[in-house]
């Protein structure tokens, strides 16, 4: 679990030494000193282009230049939903972290903690492979139901709470199927008593095919 972390967190920190560096490219005019407005256009512009790496690239410049900038909420919920879009779950999650950490308050926090789950879920291409991911976005689910008992959100959080859970029901009859094969019955007992109490029943879950966890996106 910790190494998924620290991959995660490894990746992120290149992809912002990338940014750093790609300010000094040819691609990028050595540009500073300018208002937050001309930062924001940019940004703008560069994401209906759909270059997203300049777009961040203008987004530093916004930051760096001016730290208290009004137009800093939105252009960090804007590149998040952009990167979204994109399908860079990672850089999605980071936009989203910055948004929650420094800017958002009231039914700002509420989205931001929608479209993290939304990201993250959307993040999730193989069971198998991204158990940790799973594990750790179920939670965020149910904290977000207990928080939010009421939000315009609900439905699809509750959807989502259901395809993570089938997923990881799945994912446990698999694991104790796969012991079970191998005659370890301690161990092919201790997955099966994960699903005992589960509402639901592996006769109802049809084997997920590529893209089942997000199709209700689409």
């Amino acid at each position: 679990m910790r190494i998924v972390k620290n991959i995660k967190q490894t990746f992120t920190l290149l992809m912002f030494v990338a940014l750093f560096l790609g300010c000094s490219s040819k691609d990028v005019v050595n540009e500073y000193d300018r208002p937050a407005l001309y930062w924001y256009k940019n940004i703008v512009k560069e994401v209906a282009s759909s270059n997203l790496d300049k777009a961040d690239n203008y987004y530093i410049s916004l930051r760096s230049e001016h730290i208290r900038s009004p137009l800093l909420p939105t252009a960090t919920m804007f590149l998040a939903q952009a990167h979204m879009e994109d399908q860079a779950f990672i850089m999605a999650d980071y936009y989203l972290d910055e948004y929650l950490k420094k800017y958002a308050t009231g039914s700002g926090v509420e989205q931001a903690k929608f479209l993290k789950i939304k990201a993250a879920f959307l993040g999730i291409k193989d069971i198998n492979k991204d158990q940790k991911l799973m594990i750790d976005t179920l939670n965020e689910v149910n904290k977000f139901v207990k928080s939010y008992p009421s939000s315009d959100y609900l439905a699809v959080v509750q959807t989502i709470r259901v395809r993570l859970s089938m997923a990881q029901y799945m994912l446990n009859e698999n694991i104790a199927s796969l012991y079970g094969r191998l005659g370890k019955d301690k161990a092919t007992a201790i997955y099966r008593a994960k699903n005992a109490n589960s509402p639901l029943n592996i006769a109802d879950i049809k084997a997920p095919k590529v893209g089942f966890l997000d199709s209700i996106f689409n």
